[in-house]
């Protein structure tokens, strides 16, 4: 049986007048209830106008043809037409709010692989089991790197960074030195990242929230450094990239945070930090990629803007908050995971000079449910390889390069915060082919990542733990 959008016939308990209802101070779920629900039902789940979240659709289940059946109505059905009392923004938020339904209602009675300690997780492609690698005395942990001694690093945000000794054991104390760190909102110590050269030049990279606290006077930005472990010290500290002070702000929100390196190239992003136009400024560090050489130096060959004095190290932009970051080992291609609004997180694939479109094309809407904008696509910005509606709070990205788990090499791992869950995604010339949800519901995924022994581990939030992933 196949479905048509019909979106309220012209029902005497519906206000269309110009003294109706002022729609535009309603949030998207308001707006639905007001003009839907006597058809559509409460729940979307159908009446005069059948169901919105079986997936049956008569003339297109796209978003595309949904913004039309909206727009235009249909009159053959008695379907109203909305484009006079709502804008395009309204519009493009109530097709987010079905979508959001419609994949609720197909995830009742889906079975999510939900491992438990001791027993076997069965995928689509490969078995596993996960082991207890730090149980307790972590503290919101954010990321994890490995030395080449089989040591690990971990940050926790509150701006301590933590080993893991090589018979897995969690010393007692933080390493001391560490640069001070603004522990504000979303920011603190976030990246840890290992040089790849590490046993030749010993360079520890740390990613976190700079800046000064007065009172409640808080101005940070996101900065990068670079330093050394000594008995237990961090010394020999280097700045590798920092903002103008001008740009720095009190916003709790949106650092970004992941650094990743390719043939003597550092890559890193800075969020937006809630402003929100300022990620379209190639002249203001918010909202960007950055690429640099890994000692901090701009590369001579970086994009160039005409007419503009880009930030140092400028890589592309139109980005809102990449908590994901990662390169593909086939082709050298980078790939981010963009924690963005309500219904629009997106995995892009990261090209020199490029606008990823924040926040002037987005999939997504506020999380209070009011719109952002109707526009999805516009010349000159990328679009998303994929997004997510509804939103997983993307954050960790990794490609397993290992052996441990042959049927997943080359796969990629996303992580997210909101759905609690570990994404595998099977990529083939560029595009996602395949996508199987491995892991969910035992924490917020904070970090996922291959590491050099084969396994895959991951930083959960809510209890704070690191577990790994190994074959059965």
């Amino acid at each position: 049986m196949t479905r048509i959008l019909l979106l309220v016939p012209l029902l005497p308990s519906i206000a269309l007048a110009a003294d109706g209802p002022d729609y535009s101070k309603m949030k998207t779920d308001q707006v639905f209830e007001q003009l839907c629900a006597s058809c559509h039902g409460k729940d979307l789940s159908g009446g005069l106008g059948g169901s919105l979240i079986d997936g049956e659709w008569k003339h297109g289940g796209s978003d595309q043809d949904l913004l039309k059946s909206i727009r235009e109505g249909n009159t053959q059905f008695g379907m109203t037409a909305f484009k006079t009392i709502l804008d395009d923004r309204q519009i493009r938020s109530l097709v987010i709010h079905i979508r959001e339904k419609e994949k609720q209602a197909k995830e009742k009675g889906i079975e999510f692989p939900k491992p438990e300690l001791g027993k076997v997780t069965t995928t689509q492609h490969e078995n596993y089991k996960i082991e207890m690698v730090v149980e307790e005395g972590l503290k919101n942990p954010w990321a994890i790197a490995f030395l080449p001694d089989g040591r690990k690093l971990v940050t926790e945000k509150a701006g301590r960074l933590r080993i893991i000794d090589a018979a897995g054991k969690l010393l007692p104390e933080p390493v001391k030195g560490t640069p001070q760190v603004i522990d504000h909102g979303q920011g603190g110590l976030m990246e840890v990242a290992v040089h790849p050269d590490y046993e030749k030049n010993g360079w520890i990279y740390l990613g976190y929230s700079d800046g000064s606290r007065e009172g409640k006077d808080v101005k940070t930005l996101t900065t990068y450094v670079r330093g050394k472990l000594k008995d237990g010290e961090w010394t020999g500290q280097e700045l590798i990239w920092k903002a103008d002070l001008k740009f720095y702000s009190g916003a709790g929100v949106h650092f970004g945070t992941r650094l990743v390196f390719d043939k003597g190239y550092v890559y890193f992003p800075v969020g937006e930090r809630g402003g929100w136009m300022e990620a379209q400024d190639v002249e203001n560090p918010k909202g960007k990629m950055i690429r640099l050489h890994d000692d901090g130096r701009v590369p001579a060959d970086n994009p160039k803007f005409d007419g503009k004095t880009p930030v140092p190290g400028l890589w592309s932009y139109g980005h809102r908050n990449p908590q994901g970051l990662d390169i593909d080992p086939r082709d050298g291609s980078i790939w981010s995971t963009e924690h963005g609004p309500r219904g629009g997180d997106e995995l892009n694939l990261i090209q020199p000079g490029h606008n990823y479109g924040w926040p002037v094309i987005t999939y997504g809407m506020n999380y209070d449910g009011t719109p952002i904008t109707g526009i999805t696509e516009k010349e000159g910005m990328d679009q998303p390889v994929i997004y997510w509606q509804p939103s997983i709070a993307a954050c960790g990205l990794s490609f397993y390069r290992g052996d441990k788990f042959p049927k997943w090499k080359n796969d990629l791992f996303a992580g997210a915060l909101a759905q609690q869950e570990i994404r595998r995604l099977r990529i083939v010339d560029r595009k996602v082919v395949e996508q199987e949800v491995v892991l969910k519901n035992i924490g917020r995924v904070r970090d996922v990542t291959d590491a050099p022994d084969g396994f895959i581990y991951v930083i959960l939030n809510g209890p704070d733990r690191v577990i790994r992933l190994v074959p059965e």
